[in-house]
């Protein structure tokens, strides 16, 4: 075959699409678009990126259309022809869905909340709140840290936690959960759930307050859910428990929600079951400040390219979170040296300062629900 040929010419349009469609590596796609214009072409009018984004993230089906707000964006701003601004459209979905799926590989994997939003109830506010949940460690300045739930006669009643991601658009590959160990207690149960779910979505309307204290129970309405997981097993035990999704998950607003299902710990002193958090992380990678959205109504949204500058590696989350623990961690070393007990903070994973204190402190302790 001469060099002037180009093979493509001698397969069939659908035989050459079945083939395209079986690439998984959306770099595979581009470079396959840059060979010649006729490839090019080709990729373009059948809107190979985006069915390769698709097949990665079902949730882009909600995409309405896209829309660029780069420079890119100014290049065919004039009007033309239907057939001109119709190929000008295609190129435009083209570049967007390309960009984003080589976006979506290019960060290493980091915990990305940004806040905690709200919890469906909280048994002792604020020394039990949700907020805790951020903290890695299960004792602050000599006090438990963690959330808890009220107490339920009926062990099935569900809890829900609900967080704020830092970016609308967040690749989710894994949710993180340490049950609270409540060491004061007689026998330092455990108050973990039997299961857990995941929910992620967007908020329904951005007047909504999602923070108000007054509409825990009802809250919920106030998010629609573009993604609910299966149930998983949660262990009763006291580690940093791993719950990876099947897929990575796109999700479309910035809204993460756990579902907490089951209680299998009553508390002795008053019979009630109680669930408690100590921690939780959930990993993924953040796609701002490249892309964004623009909801359109419930259902629908505008996926916006923001910026097409290539991405470049920040330093994940969890990283930073170990770095500043192990700086506090010899902190703590330097005052046990000095003398200076007053300057030390307990982690709950090592030593106790002053285990004499601790254990008076434990029969004043055993009655609060469940601290």
């Amino acid at each position: 075959m001469s060099n002037d040929v180009d093979f493509l010419s001698f397969l069939h349009h659908d035989l050459l699409l079945n083939i395209l469609m079986c690439l998984e590596d959306p770099s595979d796609l581009v470079r396959f678009s840059a060979v010649s214009r006729t490839w090019r072409h080709f990729v373009i009018t059948n809107g190979l990126c985006k069915h390769l984004c698709l097949r990665m993230f079902p949730q882009l089906s909600r995409v309405k259309y896209v829309n660029e707000l780069s420079d890119a964006a100014q290049e065919h701003d004039e009007a033309g022809s239907s057939n001109f601004m119709e190929w000008e459209a295609l190129k435009k979905e083209h570049r967007v869905y390309s960009f984003f799926a080589r976006h979506c590989l290019s960060f290493d994997v980091g915990n990305c909340i940004s806040e905690a939003i709200i919890a469906s109830s909280t048994d002792n506010n604020p020394e039990e709140s949700i907020d805790n949940t951020l903290e890695p460690r299960d004792r602050v300045a000599r006090r438990a840290s963690y959330w808890s739930s009220k107490g339920q006669r009926n062990p099935a009643v569900p809890e829900m936690l609900t967080y704020k991601l830092v970016a609308n658009l967040c690749v989710i590959t894994e949710i993180k959960i340490r049950p609270f160990q409540a060491y004061f207690q007689f026998g330092s149960p455990i108050y973990s759930a039997k299961y857990v779910r995941f929910r992620m979505g967007h908020i329904r309307s951005f007047m909504d307050n999602c923070v108000d204290e007054s509409c825990q129970d009802s809250c919920n309405d106030k998010f629609v859910w573009t993604y609910t997981s299966q149930k998983f097993p949660m262990a009763q035990e006291n580690s940093l428990q791993n719950f990876t999704l099947p897929e990575p998950i796109l999700c479309i607003g910035g809204i993460l929600q756990i579902e907490l299902l089951g209680r299998v710990q009553r508390q002795e002193t008053d019979g009630l079951f109680y669930i408690c958090v100590s921690h939780v992380q959930v990993m993924g990678r953040p796609l701002s400040p490249a892309f964004g959205i623009q909801l359109l109504d419930s259902e629908n949204f505008v996926l916006e390219a923001l910026s097409y500058a290539q991405p470049t590696s920040a330093e994940p989350t969890s990283v930073a979170s170990n770095l500043q623990m192990r700086v506090s961690d010899l902190e703590q070393i330097l005052n046990l040296l000095q003398g200076n007990v007053d300057g030390i903070v307990e982690y709950g994973y090592g030593w106790d300062i002053d285990d004499e204190e601790s254990d008076e402190g434990e029969e004043d302790d055993d009655d609060v629900h469940p601290e």
